[in-house]
């Protein structure tokens, strides 16, 4: 399956904010419990830090849906 890129109009996005932007959660404390039970990796491995800082060229995986952050054309 094909990532789903998502661009950020800013340097970075931390992790909890990217999954409810991205619509992966719709909460701040549904990204907080799929983060801390260990559902997310980030570049292949498995991150549990809520405010782990995300950069275009970051890959993500939350339950075998795949993204990509992209820096947003200014």
């Amino acid at each position: 399956m094909a990532d789903k890129k998502i661009a950020i109009t800013t340097p970075f996005i931390k992790l909890d904010n990217f999954l409810k932007f991205a619509g992966v959660c719709s909460t701040g404390g549904e990204a907080k419990i799929v983060i801390k039970d260990e559902q997310v990796t980030v570049g292949g491995e498995t991150c549990i830090m809520r405010g782990k800082k995300l950069y275009p060229g970051d890959t993500i995986e939350v339950g075998g849906q795949f993204f990509t952050v992209e820096d947003s054309p200014r």
